[in-house]
């Protein structure tokens, strides 16, 4: 089995940078080893405008540290007030690069989300005509709909009807977790999708069986084993629809181990090591850049990375068990086995 690795500097199509403290103390975890990442636009209040998009993008730069080599892809918060002319003139300009749609309530900062879709359809139909893709949280809210149910029901109520209505827009079905998800993107066409770090390791037995564990916990919430078994399947395929998305989501440890505590999962630090980790260990470390590094960036319409980033095999590595921010500490996702792939960039 190979030692080393040398990769494409790889993308993530999915993060969650937060903003103020926050945003300047998680930011340097994924500038030291990603090359660009699809920034999400749910802050409070969210980034719904192409003046907004823009103002985000100035303080995310700022934030980065010295010499970091990172590029911000922005996206707009899709509500049932967008304006199609803005969300073109945005695109235009090369500062968006998506479209994200919450359903109202489905997450963390969603509540500006959409409730009615047809009020939506006009900034849809606008989106394929340009060739901007949409990415969509793949879940209802429903409250008569299982937690465990909720992709699986959008899949067949929203995203087929919406798929049948505007067949020319392209679509990212974001941080799937079902074989029914895996298995509707294999059968589509115009559709790509994300998966991320901790959906490919954890089942719902790593959240609830012998007690709480918050830091676990996450929305979409991961689903059983069988699920998970199609998530891996898919990333280790090769299949260029599926790619990176870590949907890295901090919070403050007092946010999590609480009452109601805060859905995500922060992966950002050791997502290169556990990925080298899990792909070893399904023998299929030649796909590993192509999930990582290629895939996304080819439905994006992005040049390839030339940077490259070195991971090497040895002792187990020892990641932070948190990150100190000004907002406060923000717990590391473990795995919950040993990473011996060292990342150098």
């Amino acid at each position: 089995m190979p030692t080393r690795l040398i990769l494409r500097r790889p993308d993530d199509m999915h993060l969650h940078l937060r903003d103020g403290a926050m945003l300047a103390g998680i930011l340097p975890e994924t500038a030291r080893h990603f090359a660009r990442a699809l920034i999400m636009p749910n802050l409070v209040p969210p980034v719904v405008t192409a003046a907004q998009a823009q103002s985000y993008h100035a303080r995310i730069l700022a934030a980065l540290p010295d010499g970091a080599d990172f590029t911000p892809l922005m996206t707009l918060y899709l509500t049932e007030t967008t304006d199609p002319d803005d969300v073109a003139t945005a695109h235009a300009s090369g500062l968006v690069h998506a479209v994200k749609l919450y359903p109202a309530g489905a997450t963390t900062n969603s509540q500006s989300g959409v409730r009615d879709f047809a009020a939506v359809r006009p900034v849809l139909e606008r989106m394929a005509e340009i060739g901007l893709p949409l990415c969509l949280h793949g879940e209802v809210t429903h409250a008569d709909v299982d937690i465990f149910d909720r992709e699986a029901v959008f899949l067949e109520t929203v995203l087929d009807p919406m798929r049948r209505a505007i067949p020319e827009l392209r679509i990212v079905l974001e941080h799937v977790t079902t074989k029914q998800g895996v298995e509707y993107v294999q059968a589509a066409d115009n559709m790509g999708a994300t998966l991320t770090t901790h959906h490919l390791v954890i089942n719902r037995n790593h959240i609830l069986a012998g007690g709480i564990r918050p830091h676990y916990y996450c929305l979409p919430v991961a689903k059983r084993e069988t699920h998970r078994l199609a998530l891996l399947a898919a990333a280790v395929s090769g299949d260029p629809r599926f790619f990176l998305g870590t949907d890295s989501a901090p919070h403050t440890d007092d946010a999590k181990e609480s009452a109601c505590g805060c859905a995500g999962c922060f992966t950002a630090t050791n997502t290169m090591s556990i990925l080298a980790e899990v792909f070893e260990q399904q023998g299929a470390l030649d796909k590993l850049e192509g999930f990582t590094s290629t895939h996304g960036a080819a439905f994006y319409g992005l040049r390839q990375s030339r940077a490259q980033i070195t991971l090497r095999k040895g002792d187990p590595i020892r990641y932070p068990a948190c990150i100190e921010t000004g907002a406060g500490p923000v717990t590391v996702f473990d795995p919950g086995f040993d990473l011996h792939w060292h990342v150098e960039t």
